[in-house]
């Protein structure tokens, strides 16, 4: 602005380039793929997605066979004889018992641990576009907070050149004392405005540095400039991109989950079989005489619904389905607001931005730019130059909140419109 020393706007700029130097300074782009490398809730995601993986391994599995070995016929008065284990006077068993199972059981209850897992990695897309939504609005929120340090701090030189220009005055006569002390006070208030600013730049650093997984967060500078027009991807068709997003895909994994359960409680009904072969050996001796030889037996059971036949089970998941399929027409009817939301807000602020930087600012700053030149050469009063000046600020201010705002939407909009999938 006119009216400022060279040497304080020279030593301002020094100041901001010193601290842009030491800073780590990020692209959103960056931003988004350190999140997706460090992000804790991220990380958790994806060993839930190993989890469900497993899951399906034991599910797919066949059931083991059971193996019985078993000693009878045991004479303590008449003892177990001499020789060899093999010629000892007891009667030994071999069996293998095997369950096979009846009704589809393992094809279903493989079918529902793919479901789940297939959900699981829909859950990690969604993460992920949770996560995207949260770094940007963060890493805008990181940006806003550096320009608004910037405009507090150029308020704040302003505000000392025109109060050493009303010392000057004074001391020739030209100022009542009543109007420095005036000045004084709003260069103050500039001053806690400028603190105030630092404050929120290390509170916004703070928060993009948790969502990166980083320890440091003293360093964080956003490297891009705003956002400036909508992208094509906001005239998606909704239904299209309702069904595209990967909280939505879970849900539907998890109702097809729900339906191979409800199945395989059905299938509980049909009986399973277990087989079994036994190899029984029983030598003779004096303490038994009665034969000696080895035999072969075979075992068929089956078990008897007579007092139960799974209604629980079947009960049960048949309210799990209920409720699966409650929850997809939820989250369809979230995703549908959320889409419509993100997109009417993103709308609304590309005209707010356009408001602001076409007409509201240029007209601040010419007012601003006319009242501090007629105050520096006394053609206006203290009041004026100080309203005008306040004006200018809160301008700045609020069409910086304007383009964070409008960022911010974008991004929600981009993740309302996720088409990542698992």
């Amino acid at each position: 602005m006119q009216g400022v020393p060279h040497t304080i706007m020279l030593a301002l700029a020094c100041c901001l380039a010193a601290g842009a130097a030491s800073a780590q300074s990020l692209h959103l782009d960056e931003a988004l793929a350190l999140a997706g490398q460090r992000n804790h809730d991220l990380k958790a995601a994806a060993i839930a997605v190993d989890s469900a993986a497993a899951s399906v391994t034991s599910a797919a599995a066949a059931p083991n066979p059971t193996l019985t070995l078993q000693t009878m016929n045991i004479n303590p008065a008449a003892g177990i004889g001499s020789g060899p284990l093999r010629a000892k006077t007891v009667d030994s068993a071999v069996r293998i018992d095997q369950l096979i199972e009846r009704g589809g059981k393992r094809r279903l209850r493989t079918a529902a641990a793919e479901q789940l897992e297939h959900a699981a990695r829909a859950d990690l897309a969604d993460s992920r576009r949770l996560l995207r939504r949260e770094v940007a609005g963060a890493y805008y929120d990181l940006l806003a907070a550096q320009q608004r340090a910037t405009l507090t701090l150029e308020a704040a030189a302003l505000a000392d050149h025109a109060m050493q220009a009303a010392e000057t005055r004074r001391r020739a006569g030209d100022l009542a004392g009543g109007d420095t002390a005036r000045l004084r006070t709003d260069t103050l208030r500039v001053h806690n405005d400028a603190d105030d600013a630092a404050a929120d730049l290390d509170q916004a650093r703070r928060a993009l540095a948790l969502l990166l997984g980083l320890d440091d967060a003293g360093g964080l500078s956003a490297a891009d400039a705003w956002p400036a027009a909508l992208p094509a991807s906001a005239a998606a068709a909704l239904d299209a991109a309702l069904e595209a997003r990967a909280d939505v895909a879970a849900a539907r994994a998890r109702v097809r989950a729900a339906q191979a359960s409800h199945e395989l409680a059905l299938a509980g009904r049909t009986r399973d079989v277990t087989v079994g072969v036994q190899l029984d050996h029983y030598p003779a001796s004096a303490a038994n005489p009665q034969g000696s030889g080895n035999s072969i037996g075979v075992s068929v059971q089956v078990p008897l619904f007579v007092r139960y036949a799974m209604q629980g089970e079947i009960r049960s998941a048949a309210a799990a389905l209920d409720a699966a399929s409650e929850n997809l027409a939820k989250v369809r009817q979230n995703a549908r607001a959320d889409i419509g939301k993100a997109r009417a807000q993103a709308e609304a602020g590309a005209r707010r931005v356009e408001r602001y930087d076409g007409e509201i600012l240029p007209a601040a700053r010419k007012a601003a730019e006319a009242a501090e030149f007629a105050f520096a050469h006394g053609a206006a009063g203290v009041m004026d130059v100080l309203d005008v000046r306040r004006a200018y600020r809160a301008a700045q201010l609020d069409a910086l909140a304007a383009h964070a705002d409008f960022a911010k939407s974008l991004a929600a909009l981009d993740a309302a419109l996720s088409r990542e999938h698992p």
